[in-house]
């Protein structure tokens, strides 16, 4: 396999060891921009990115109430604390994200209204974007790493063998990892397109 030369590498597995995390993170980092999407159904992922003013500071949603979809066009929100309710109330009608939560005294009830035509295309090139900032991310840490494995030869700590060796590892990885993020990207698509 050919990612144990560059981690077998004295001078390149610390280098191969931070390139993995970065790429990783920032698939990660993708995953969660794509559950958070809204499609035609609710998600409790919808609401990850509503925090509340709780006592002061600014709390996500998830860490003061308990969040759940109990039928696909409705998200319930059960605040531990119902002194609450108003402000997380508050908190999902600010966050921009066309909902309109209903409060009842115990428990907050999201509807989930059903997509028009125009604005899951709108989602669609979202998704693009997110997608393209992800895939220049992932690329910038390819830079970097190759930056690296080019000082490692400058600095003779590697030969020119394992630099050739070590960059097309990299591109290798680069290559699958968007490769990760795409498929992702065309499964989220398809449900966004989906009409229910």
């Amino acid at each position: 396999m050919a990612q144990v030369t560059m981690a077998a590498i004295p001078g390149l597995k610390d280098t191969y060891a931070q390139l993995k995390t970065r790429m990783d993170k920032a698939v990660e980092d993708f995953r969660k921009a794509m559950a958070a999407t809204r499609t035609g159904r609710a998600n409790v992922h919808m609401l990850d990115s509503v925090n509340v003013d709780y006592y002061g500071s600014q709390m996500p949603l998830s860490q003061i109430a308990q969040v759940h979809a109990p039928e696909p066009q409705m998200i319930t929100v059960q605040p531990y604390d119902t002194s609450q309710m108003a402000a997380i109330e508050k908190a999902i009608r600010a966050a921009e994200l066309g909902l309109n939560p209903m409060n009842d005294g115990k428990l907050i009830r999201v509807p989930v209204p059903a997509l028009t035509q125009e604005r899951r295309l709108e989602m669609v090139k979202h998704l693009h974007k997110v997608l393209e900032d992800h895939r220049t991310a992932v690329r910038n840490i390819r830079r970097d790493g190759n930056d690296a494995i080019k000082k490692a030869l400058k600095d003779k700590k590697i030969t020119e063998d394992d630099e050739k060796k070590s960059l097309d590892e990299i591109q290798k990885l680069t290559d699958g990892e968007i490769k990760k993020m795409e498929e992702m990207s065309k499964a989220k698509e398809k449900e966004v397109l989906e009409l229910k």
